[in-house]
């Protein structure tokens, strides 16, 4: 078992932004393009925001938000976080229709939002964020188990569920993180990840906690201009992200970047080795929605053999594996559990661990290995097969900007893999049979398909149902 971290404090906190605002009035708080604002006139702003929550008697309930992003939504977080009330944003690709009944699910009382949401109470941004904002009073101090956010999983098996965080998750995560990759005032971390995932709340809180900058970037730049230009200190990237910098090009790493930490999947081994040799300090990281973002992390400066590792687990968190390789996580940054209503559900075992299905092992320095989740698993021929191997092999061996494997259906094997490629070598079967036994090959290779669904996540049910409509097709390679 791998635990970190001291057990921390028990009762409320000072509240984080005024703290901020009183030490470091001046200092850059929030940027976005055509605007800079102050951790003084952040301050002053969240304080306006939720004292109009709180006259439209929002305080203490259930929020959603349903915004595109910018800098006014994170000050809408902030100032619901502030009234009391619980922030609950949900992703703007999903239409109103699909939007709507996840927060009513998740017992919203009300939603901020451009346009109306069936069956919800709604409320423009601009009502709650317009106004000449006054110096704020200082707020009170946050009772950690406060509920404080609930955020959605990725629903790639099934329902997204709403998981709800207290600050106290948040709070800890933050200083977790800021132990192995230090923040401190004049950093600048750019908000590349949505706010409607963990990752990118949990952006926010490690800045207002250590009085850093949070950089919006402007939309539809190349992120290594951004990087230059707005002055970045510190990134958090996927896959995808990293491997549009890694091909803008450019001479060695931005001046003055210290850190990109690299989240939400699995790193393909060549994008690591390339960022290396490019001199970026990447590093690389497990985490899940349920522990309120990171559980493990690589340290700085680590070479590329760690990197292809998920690091060692951070304080405040605990981790250890079943017998079958299950990765289970306790800890304070633990989620408050999934709600439905009124009612929480939070399901851990009686040690008051969380299964989280995915497979992993430790090596001989505590250091984590992903193997992949235990929902992909699949039989073929009475042999086991992990979907993410394969997918790592095809980025490795052929070359494969994207790769997704899922199984289809078979009367002798009774489940083969196909796959469905972005790019690579002309014949990917043939890379494989290099690394891969025969069983592990796909039947089929496919090309992306332009209609997949975008997000930090590869949605496997789409896939699956797309390789069912393939599957009496003529393989392409």
């Amino acid at each position: 078992m791998s635990k970190a971290g001291p057990a921390g404090r028990q009762g409320p906190v000072p509240c984080p932004l005024g703290e901020a605002a009183r030490e470091r009035p001046e200092g850059a708080a929030l940027e976005a393009p055509g605007l800079r604002l102050t951790y003084r006139e952040l301050d002053r702003r969240v304080s306006l925001a939720a004292g109009r929550l709180r006259e439209a008697g929002l305080g203490g309930r259930r929020v959603g938000l349903y915004l595109e992003g910018g800098a006014g939504y994170v000050i809408l977080l902030l100032a619901l976080l502030r009234a009391g009330a619980v922030a609950c944003p949900v992703s703007t690709r999903l239409p109103p229709q699909g939007a709507a009944p996840l927060l009513r699910r998740a017992g919203c009382a009300a939603v901020v939002c451009a346009g109306p949401l069936p069956g919800l109470r709604c409320l423009r941004p601009e009502e709650i964020l317009s106004g000449r904002p006054a110096e704020a009073p200082t707020p009170g101090p946050i009772p950690l188990d406060r509920p404080a956010t609930v955020v959605f999983t990725s629903g790639s098996t099934g329902i997204p569920k709403a998981a709800l965080h207290t600050f106290g998750n948040h709070y800890y995560s933050a200083l977790g993180s800021a132990s192995n990759i230090p923040l401190a005032p004049g950093d600048r971390w750019l908000l590349s990840l949505p706010l409607y995932h963990v990752g990118g709340l949990s952006i926010v809180f490690r800045c207002v906690l250590a009085g850093a900058a949070m950089v919006l970037p402007e939309p539809g730049a190349p992120l290594g201009s951004e990087l230059r230009r707005r002055g970045i200190t510190h990134a958090s990237l996927v896959s995808t992200q990293l491997l549009r910098l890694l091909r803008e090009g450019g001479e060695g790493p931005p001046e003055g970047l210290k850190a990109i930490l690299l989240g939400a999947s699995a790193m393909p081994a060549g994008l690591l080795e390339e960022a290396v040799s490019r001199g970026l300090p990447v590093h690389t990281s497990y985490g899940l929605t349920e522990m309120a973002s990171q559980v493990a992390a690589t340290r700085p400066g680590a070479p590329l053999e760690e990197l292809l590792t998920s690091g060692r687990v951070l304080p405040h968190r605990e981790l250890r594996l079943a017998e079958d390789g299950e990765i289970l996580v306790r800890g304070r940054t633990l989620f408050a559990g999934y709600v439905e209503g009124d009612a929480v559900e939070r399901p851990l075992d009686r040690e008051g661990w969380f299964h989280t299905r995915d497979l992993g092992e430790l090596d001989g320095e505590g250091r984590l290995l992903v193997r992949g989740r235990r929902d992909n698993l699949f039989v073929s021929g009475g042999e086991n097969v992990q979907p993410e191997e394969i997918e790592e092999a095809l980025r490795r061996e052929a070359g494969a900007e994207e790769a997704v494997v899922v199984p289809v259906p078979d009367e002798e094997w009774g489940a083969r893999p196909v796959a469905f490629l972005k790019g690579g070598a002309p014949d990917p079967a043939r890379s494989l049979e290099r690394v891969l036994p025969r069983f592990k090959i796909p039947v089929a290779f496919y090309p992306w398909p332009q209609d997949a669904p975008g997000g930090m996540k590869v949605d496997r049910a789409f896939f699956r149902e797309r390789a069912l409509g393939l599957r009496r097709r003529p393989r392409l390679c």
